[in-house]
């Protein structure tokens, strides 16, 4: 099996599949007002660089690094629920980490669901620990907050 991750478009077909999945799990687990996902046009912006993640070849998994005032957001995180556990995560997180420290981004932060728990042991694993709200996210009671340092 082989795993890489490229930088891809939002709209190709296997990714725009991969993100209203991800919608759809999102919006069948919490409230819409509790949902932050981006739009599929809102992640086609300069600020945003989005990654495809493929195992042999094949488009599985997607996430995007925001930037914004003095750190990076994670945002659209997302593999196939066939293909979790083959290091898709890892591996797309990697592609971020190597970005973030490319452009000298300090710190890396997220919002994720409080009952993805897969989720938090993926962004625990790699560092990443519970933190409060930032930028324009309050505190909700479906929401956790997670941040990482890059040295």
């Amino acid at each position: 099996m082989t795993l890489s991750v490229v930088i891809g478009d939002p709209h190709a077909p296997e990714s725009t599949a991969l993100l209203q999945a991800s919608h759809a799990l999102m919006l069948s687990l919490f409230d819409p007002e509790s949902c932050h996902f981006l739009s599929i046009d809102a992640l086609c912006v300069p600020e945003i660089t989005f990654y495809e993640g493929r195992i042999n070849g094949v488009t599985r998994g997607c996430c995007a690094i925001a930037r914004k005032d003095g750190y990076g957001e994670i945002k659209s995180m997302f593999v196939d629920p066939t293909c979790r556990g083959a290091g898709l995560a890892d591996a797309m997180l990697e592609a971020i980490f190597v970005l973030a420290r490319e452009e000298n981004i300090p710190m890396l932060k997220l919002e994720t669901g409080t009952l993805l728990t897969a989720a938090h042991k993926v962004y625990q694993r790699h560092g990443f620990t519970f933190c409060g709200p930032f930028g324009d996210y309050a505190e909700h009671p479906d929401s956790l907050f997670m941040e990482k340092p890059l040295p």
